[in-house]
This record gives C-alpha cells, sequence and structure tokens, in this order.
C-alpha cells in the first residue's frame, strides 16, 4: 500500500481504477474494502507532485483477474466515505516521468504567455 510509486512486482496482476476518493480516503481503507473480493496485491494512491494531496483515485491491483471483475462489479456504485465510487479496468499504466514536458513542469497548453490557442478543433 502506498501513496508513492507503485511496487516493482505487480506484473501479471490485475489493475482497477477507482474514482471519486475523497481527499482522506486511505490506501488501508481502500485495501480492507476490497480485500473481500479476493487478494489484493497493491494499493496505489497517486498524489499530486506538488500538494502531495490525493488526487481523487487509486489504482488497485488483485493477484486474480476473476477477483477483480468481482471487485468492479461489487464496489461500482458503492459509497465509501460519502462518495459514490466509480470503479472500471485500469487500461494503461503510469506515463513516463518525461511526459510531463519541460522541466518537470506541467505541458503548457495556451502558448509561452497564456494566451488563448490559435487554433480550434471542433468536433
Amino acid at each position: 500500500m502506498s501513496y508513492g510509486r507503485p511496487p516493482p512486482d505487480v506484473e501479471g496482476m490485475t489493475s482497477l481504477k477507482v474514482d471519486n476518493l475523497t481527499y482522506r480516503t486511505s490506501p488501508e481503507t481502500l485495501r480492507r474494502v476490497f480485500e473481500k473480493y479476493g487478494r489484493v496485491g497493491d494499493v496505489y494512491i497517486p498524489r499530486d507532485r506538488y500538494t502531495k494531496e490525493s488526487r481523487g483515485f487509486a489504482f488497485v491491483r488483485f493477484h486474480d483477474k476473476r477477483d477483480a471483475e468481482d471487485a468492479m462489479d461489487g464496489m461500482d456504485g458503492a459509497v465509501l466515505d460519502g462518495r459514490e465510487l466509480r470503479v472500471q479496468m485500469a487500461r494503461y499504466g503510469r506515463p513516463p516521468e518525461s511526459h510531463h514536458g519541460r522541466r518537470g513542469g506541467p505541458p503548457r497548453r495556451y502558448g509561452s504567455y497564456g494566451g488563448r490557442r490559435t487554433s480550434r478543433r471542433y468536433v
């Protein structure tokens, strides 16, 4: 269980993404409520790199895919710490650290002076 980086031995585990967490939900609490569906290998709550606060979502990793599927079915829509959880299979791994662009900061959206975008995309 961690708020930091995931352990290196998560290969072969099935990950669920749990959205709509309160900022005070702990990895221990998530482990406790998800363990009733099977053996949990890891709980990871990403933190904002500057404020160190929870980003409001987590990854719960199960050793067995069927346990993860049962947990997804059982916990999606469940209320934890006063919030209705959204639980789905995780689709992607963590983005690489270099994904944040220049000098470790977030990528710029509107150019170097913070102005509006020069082109718009309509869908």
